[in-house]
């Protein structure tokens, strides 16, 4: 099991501490494994009221950082004000230690006091970055990513992104599945594009206006083993090729084609973690023709080869379509 540290302050933001509740005390109803030990803590284990005035009792210091598998810093209250030493040490100590080490909004400011962003690209609320910028212009300030996984640190923009990243560290240690059904749990998006290549696992279409789509993208989902088509899908809702096209972007930002192949992703991930099924077999029933385009596509999209993907993700029992 994973032990989560959460340092938590005075005048933090209810909606961070939230996230890290919702998403690490507990997994939903569906999922049934293992889940986080999350342990809150104060800077002097002393109770914490937050900005929105609610007061919080913890039962840690900061020795609990010194245990903690993954610590995260969900947000630090005034970005002009002086991080103190014990601060910076406890969170230094935790990543000498090896521990995995999350920020969420300005709480990147923490960690860019410990001097432990130097050299790394990261990212903060888009009305901080300037500010973390010039504070800090050893840090490469991306104020376009919804957050940016750097390996062994992770840092995310403000207020809904940190639902965006506290995802993804699921998706790092339970697969892209498990992730899935705490979004949906949540009723929260599983996948946004945010300027970083991320995993791709978002197998429900973004919601649109254009109820001319609807029908036409839940077919591309249960036909993606099947070559598809602009003029074929064009076909289908009786309107030109150049129409859908033009529709399409607008409707979901992306194209047919960058669509389907998230799609084709995703499924492939779903049957990596729960089936037993070979990688040619599955390229043939995700739609990508050979085991190589799959490998391809996979690589570029998830950032490393499908067998390590199931060697890391895959369920216990996995079963054979």
């Amino acid at each position: 099991m994973t032990t989560i540290a959460a340092i938590l302050m005075d005048d933090i933001s209810d909606f961070d501490v939230g996230v890290v509740c919702e998403v690490f005390a507990s997994p939903p109803p569906d999922v049934h494994r293992p889940w986080y030990d999350l342990i809150l803590c104060s800077m002097d284990g002393r109770p914490i009221r937050s900005h929105g005035g609610v007061t919080r009792t913890v039962a840690h210091d900061l020795n609990a950082v010194v245990r903690a598998d993954t610590v995260i810093v969900p947000d630090w209250p005034d970005p002009e004000q002086t991080v103190p030493d014990y601060l910076t040490r406890a969170v230094i100590s935790a990543y000498n230690r090896g521990a995995r080490l999350v920020s969420f909004c300005t709480g990147a400011f923490v960690l860019a006091a410990a001097g432990l962003l130097d050299g790394r690209r990261a990212t903060t609320h888009w009305a901080w970055s300037d500010q973390l910028a010039r504070q800090y212009p050893q840090i490469t300030v991306d104020a376009q990513a919804l957050y940016i996984d750097d390996g062994q640190i992770l840092t995310g923009a403000g207020t809904a992104a940190s639902v965006d990243l506290a995802l993804h560290v699921v998706r790092q240690d339970h697969g892209a599945d498990v992730a899935n059904r705490v979004s949906r749990y949540l009723v929260a998006a599983p996948h946004r594009d945010g300027g970083q290549a991320q995993f791709i696992d978002a197998p429900i279409p973004a919601a649109h206006d254009d109820v001319l789509l609807a029908p036409v993208l839940s077919w591309m989902v249960e036909h993606l083993a099947d070559p598809i088509s602009v003029e074929q899908l064009a076909a289908r809702v009786a309107v030109s090729p150049r129409t859908f096209l033009r529709r399409f972007r607008a409707a979901t930002g992306i194209t047919p084609y960058q669509w389907v192949l998230r799609q084709r992703i995703f499924r492939a991930q779903q049957l990596l973690e729960r089936t037993t099924e070979s990688v040619d077999r599955i390229a043939e029933l995700c739609g990508f023709g050979s085991a190589a385009s799959l490998r391809t596509h996979f690589r570029d999209i998830v950032g490393t080869a499908p067998l390590m993907y199931r060697r890391t993700f895959s369920h216990s029992t996995p079963q054979t379509l």
